[in-house]
């Protein structure tokens, strides 16, 4: 018997009885599905966590000071961190010193409680983000102290609907202020927590408006992210000798953010994906059941090919095609459902989907296992009907 007329046996077989078929395939399609949604769930959210730090410039340098305990005072003045900046030009390209809390914004009886940031005019190149209304903050805005606001536009949208904003007087928390500019979008979906939840004003009044001192928080771009070693080393010894030990600073850069990111999800990619197998090799289980209930309704069929000189070799083959047939069929259906199924889990947990070029690693997998789960589960079966002996399976009721 050659390959082609058992592949052809094979399918007549599985649809002979389409529904015991599609039951031993279910362990198999579950199995495959998994693998797929739980591996692009934790793909979409590595895209996300890269495409949020990413955003934010993979040449930033976050610096943030300890406070200590009660009575505890440590900070670092933004003159320090603008000289240190200045005195490796060949590293640093801007700083700006961050003040951060919330507060309430009201327009009219329009009202959103949003994140406040004090910044300086170096934030929009820091960040790398554009005003598409209005005007930013400028050094005399800082030195002056001036009651002005640029918001995102989450803000924009619950304040002012379709309005422009600026030139608006807002108040936050009980104080007036203006609307000088409008920030750039972001997310695709401008929502509560996403970046166009924003608001900026200078870091000069921010410390007086949230009763906040001491500046303990900076960002800082290097020149390029080929330099990104070097100037978060320059900060952390600068930091060392002003404060003799290390607990009391942390410093951060995006690159190896991200890399800590790539590292721990797809580790639990593995991990997942691992999980989702288990359920392969159920419906393995579930092949090898099926069979070698096969085998034992076909001893007739198989005795009377073995008396007319078919060879051992022939039947292992035709069992085999038979249970990988069966694997692979689910495979596909479980493909088509896992594919279909982490695009709308995707969508409902507001996560842009995979795109289907990046799940070809993980298709080709699940459908590669799927195979060989089905050869390996159906080798004792198919070695089984082999060794029947013709004569015996001749006198099979």
């Amino acid at each position: 018997m050659n390959i082609g007329m058992a592949f052809k046996m094979a399918i007549n077989s599985v649809m002979s009885a389409k529904i015991r078929s599609f039951l031993t395939m279910l362990g198999i399609i579950i199995g495959v599905a998994s693998v797929i949604v739980l591996v692009n769930l934790v793909t979409a959210s590595t895209l996300s966590m890269r495409s949020q730090l990413e955003s934010m410039g993979t040449n930033l340098i976050q610096v943030s000071i300890n406070r200590g305990g009660w009575g505890q005072t440590r900070s670092v003045s933004l003159g320090d961190i603008e000289e240190l900046a200045e005195e490796n030009s060949d590293l640093f390209e801007a700083v700006t010193p961050l003040v951060s809390g919330m507060g309430v914004i009201k327009y009219g009886t329009n009202n959103v409680s949003s994140s406040l940031t004090g910044v300086s005019e170096d934030y929009l190149s820091i960040r790398s983000r554009e005003v598409v209304d209005g005007r930013f903050i400028t050094e005399t805005d800082c030195d002056n102290r001036s009651n002005v606001v640029v918001i995102g536009e989450y803000i924009r949208q619950e304040l002012f609907g379709s309005e422009s904003p600026v030139g608006q007087t807002v108040k936050i928390n009980n104080e007036k202020f203006t609307v000088i500019g409008l920030l750039d979008q972001k997310s695709s979906n401008a929502s509560s927590g996403s970046d166009d939840d924003i608001i900026i004003l200078p870091y000069t009044r921010a410390t007086r408006l949230l009763r906040n001192a001491n500046i303990n928080s900076f960002m800082v771009s290097a020149v390029s992210s080929d330099y990104m070693s070097e100037a978060t080393e320059a900060i952390e010894n600068f930091l060392y000798k002003k404060f003799k030990n290390d607990d009391y600073y942390n410093v951060l850069n995006t690159a190896e953010l991200i890399d800590t990111i790539d590292d721990a999800l797809g580790t639990m990619s593995l991990l997942m994906a691992g999980i989702a197998g288990i359920s392969l090799l159920v419906g393995g289980i579930g092949i090898m059941n099926i069979m070698l209930v096969t085998v034992s309704e076909r001893t007739r069929e198989i005795g009377i090919r073995k008396s007319i000189g078919a060879k051992r070799k022939s039947i292992i083959t035709q069992f085999l095609i038979e249970s990988a047939v069966i694997s692979c069929m689910g495979g596909v259906i479980g493909i088509g459902v896992g594919v279909t199924g982490s695009y709308f889990v995707c969508k409902a947990l507001s996560m842009d989907a995979v795109p289907l070029s990046e799940q070809t690693t993980v298709i080709a997998g699940s459908f590669a296992f799927s195979a060989l789960i089905g050869v390996i589960f159906g080798l004792y079966p198919a070695n089984k009907a082999a060794k029947m002996n013709p004569i015996d399976a001749l006198r099979n009721d």
